[in-house]
């Protein structure tokens, strides 16, 4: 009776060891509910009865609207106490930052555990899934009015000038320069600063905007940087309006401004001649003009290119087909004595000599007798065949083209006749 009551309970207890040693995941959010701009801390720890090879696949948690972000120092390692047993695991936390009021949901993400099973000492993966998340981001009573909204520990404005604004010459240039601090959230969050003005006399040129972020034991920080260059072009008087910015105070729970002064430009000398009224009708009339040119063009381009195609290509046939483009295959072939491509290029060469045939003359056949021995005989040293048939054809090539004059007629009194 003992022996079966201690088989009946090792099968009980089976199942129950097997789901101990699955890996385990835990969810700590503690808080639901945050200002906009302000992040709330998620951390998530997997743990494993041995150890894990490989680092988890971790989700990214990434959403509209939504700053997500991993600070110093995310991950690390840890230990906790799982039944009788210290299982090992890793930690990662989470900045998730709202970034305009309402109710946000995060849908159940998977993590990718790779870790040693204690049962068959081999690497098992595993997937844990973590559950829904919502939280909101709230506006504090007395904020609503705030926009953009910006909640932050400490803000300031500070303004810089390069020049001086109320004495300026046709030339001359200032840099008005406008740097926004800000401590407890990101500068991402903070608006443009410098607002557009219409200067008389002035041009403006304004850079493009600068961020800057840093974080000390988890506590954001960063700068806005903006900056434009007023060209003063002609005499005139303005004025720069200041900057104003609205924003909430998280640890005194109170709305304060920062604010920097305006900047008031005069410039010396006669202003910008005003240029003459745009005479509308003419421009549309030149315009049409222009476009009907254009139209005009277009069709007689599209009428001409077949014909210049066609142009082209009998020229073509004209150079493929004429006397000298067969000499220039022919000279090729013998000043690379390629005897492969000799007789080819011979034939078409004399083919083109209409009148004249250059292969009856007696100094080319001697030379092409002098070459098919020098290949398949053992004829004897002498001149190159291939310098006396080079020598032969171009005398032939004057002949052809008219250089000179070949008699045409035997002599009238030929040596075997005299007497």
């Amino acid at each position: 009776m003992r022996r079966f009551a201690l088989l009946l309970l090792l099968i009980l207890a089976a199942p129950a060891a097997a789901q101990d040693t699955a890996p385990q995941l835990i969810v700590d959010f503690p808080e639901t509910e945050t200002l906009p701009g302000q992040p709330l801390t998620l951390r998530l720890t997997v743990l494993v009865p041995t150890f894990m090879p490989k680092p988890p696949i971790w989700p990214s948690y990434e959403a509209p609207n939504l700053l997500v972000r991993l600070p110093g120092r995310a991950t690390n390692p840890t230990s906790q106490r799982v039944g009788s047993d210290t299982w090992s695991g890793i930690t990662r936390r989470y900045d998730i930052a709202p970034m305009l009021p309402g109710t946000f949901s995060l849908p159940p993400q998977e993590i990718t555990v790779t870790y040693r099973d204690p049962d068959s000492g081999e690497d098992t993966r595993a997937t844990l899934t973590t559950e829904a998340l919502t939280f909101t981001g709230t506006v504090p009573e007395g904020a609503e009015g705030l926009d953009p909204f910006i909640a932050a520990s400490d803000l300031t404005l500070t303004q810089e000038l390069e020049g001086t604004p109320d004495a300026m010459a046709a030339g001359d240039s200032v840099v008005r320069r406008i740097v926004a601090k800000v401590t407890g959230v990101s500068p991402m969050f903070l608006p443009t600063l410098l607002p557009q003005a219409d200067l008389p006399g002035l041009a403006a040129y304004p850079d493009e905007p600068r961020l800057s972020e840093s974080e000390d034991r988890g506590v954001t920080s960063g700068t806005r940087t903006e900056s434009v260059t007023y060209v003063a072009e002609g005499g005139g008087d303005g004025t720069a309006p200041g900057v104003s910015l609205d924003w909430y105070d998280i640890e005194e729970r109170a709305v304060k401004t920062a604010t920097v002064e305006e900047v008031v430009f005069h410039v010396d000398g006669p202003p910008v001649a005003s240029g003459e009224p745009r005479d509308w009708r003419m421009i549309a009339l030149v315009s049409a003009a222009s476009l009907l040119v254009l139209l005009v063009l277009a069709v007689g381009l599209r009428r001409m290119i077949p014909i210049w195609r066609e142009r082209c290509a009998r020229h073509r046939a004209r150079v493929l087909a004429s006397e000298g483009h067969a000499w220039s295959a022919l000279a090729s072939a013998v000043s690379q004595r390629d005897e492969a491509a000799l007789r080819p290029a011979l034939d078409l060469w004399a083919e083109r000599c209409h009148g004249h045939d250059p292969r009856r003359a007696p100094e080319v056949q001697a030379a092409l007798i002098g070459i098919g021995a020098a290949r398949y005989g053992s004829g004897a040293a002498g001149p190159d065949p291939w310098q006396a048939l080079d020598t032969a054809l171009r005398a032939e090539r004057k002949l052809v083209t008219g250089e000179t004059l070949r008699p045409v007629l035997p002599p009238l009194n030929p040596a075997g006749l005299r007497g």
